[in-house]
């Protein structure tokens, strides 16, 4: 099986309120960036790795690449306006391979595990789609579009919360994406989403996630990034 990694790092981070894209802050001494890439590229079942940023900062994810030699990172690519936008220069740099076995990664979220890499890929096996989840453990309630009046109360043991890595036959992604932008009102902020509105008979499988897993968001975050990185998981 052909596979890539591809970290989507081109986020600008403005919910951190800090001036530095949160790929780029500190997490025990590496950049957050440095962390995702690391699992993806010391992977034993990953062939190859892709980094996907803003177009301002490729020349410094070059000099990152170059300064932690990894051997498998074989493209740093400009990035869109648009989360989906990333993906795309992805999936179309890979034109030429349509088996291509593709794990989207965001590389805000530094704690990925070599475990949940290899479950996906071990469910890429199954399906054309997959996606990493845990389940809700808190209530979820649906509001109206103000938030402010409660309309219903979901069944959590139905529900799921998505991370990522999110996997994908290169073709199924591509063809999912060639009906979305056919459509005008397309709006997207997950790939696993655009598959399964646009590609309706096509199965999503889930992988167990983990609550390490968790994304970079707010500057609150780092602190329990630092403490579950000094952490040996269990």
């Amino acid at each position: 099986m052909n596979t890539v990694g591809v970290i989507l790092a081109a986020g600008s981070g403005s919910r951190t309120g800090l001036s530095t894209p949160k790929q780029f802050l500190l997490l025990g001494g590496k950049t957050v960036l440095e962390h995702s890439v690391q699992t993806f590229n010391d992977h034993p079942g990953i062939d190859q790795v892709v980094i996907v940023t803003s177009p301002e900062f490729i020349s410094k994810v070059q000099g990152i690449v170059k300064d932690n030699n990894w051997t498998k990172v074989t493209a740093v690519l400009p990035g869109g306006k648009e989360r989906f936008d990333s993906s795309l220069a992805a999936v179309r740099h890979f034109s030429g391979n349509p088996d291509l076995v593709m794990l989207f990664h965001d590389a805000a979220r530094p704690l990925v595990s070599a475990r949940i890499i290899s479950d996906t890929l071990k469910a890429m096996e199954t399906f054309n789609a997959v996606d990493v989840a845990i389940p809700a453990v808190d209530t979820i309630v649906q509001c109206d579009a103000a938030g402010s009046v409660m309309e219903s109360i979901q069944n959590r043991n139905l529900l799921w919360r998505m991370q990522t890595p999110q996997g994908f036959r290169r073709k199924t992604i591509a063809k999912a994406y060639e009906v979305a932008l056919k459509d005008p009102g397309f709006t997207a902020t997950d790939d696993c989403g655009t598959v399964l509105r646009y590609l309706p008979d096509e199965k999503v499988g889930i992988v167990r996630g983990s609550e390490r897993n968790i994304k970079l968001t707010y500057a609150d975050d780092l602190p329990l990034l630092e403490f579950l990185l000094s952490t040996p998981e269990p």
